[in-house]
């Protein structure tokens, strides 16, 4: 089964994100925080990260940039309300393989989800 770690600070968001992907049969690891969120990585070994860019310890930021100096190979798919083309290339320059704005919808995290495991199988 397809491992998710959603990795956002929000509760309401982990539960809007959460409730589509689950009826689509995937299997959800929420983490609160980026801290946290690296140690599921590890631990989880998720088949896509969706990861937020603000939150409290460790930032979405980091986290990309942790994940690119252990050579990570998992999708990661960034979630934000940040909408500046700086931040998106930022993070598509350190990694991040998508860019979502929230809230998020489905319809628009579904597809790219889809695609990214499709391109690792």
């Amino acid at each position: 089964m397809t491992r998710i770690l959603i990795v956002d600070d929000s509760l309401f968001q982990r539960r809007i994100i959460t409730v589509p992907l689950k009826a689509k049969g995937y299997d959800v690891i929420e983490a609160v925080n980026g801290k946290e969120g690296l140690e599921k990585i590890i631990a989880d070994k998720p088949d896509v990260i969706l990861l937020d860019i603000l939150m409290p310890e460790t930032d979405g930021i980091k986290v990309l940039k942790e994940l690119q100096r252990i050579q990570n190979k998992i999708p990661v798919i960034m979630l934000t309300s940040d909408v500046q083309d700086t931040t998106r290339e930022d993070c598509l320059s350190i990694g991040a393989k998508a860019f979502i704005n929230k809230p998020v919808k489905a319809e628009d995290l579904i597809p790219v989800i889809d695609s990214l495991l499709s391109c690792h199988e």
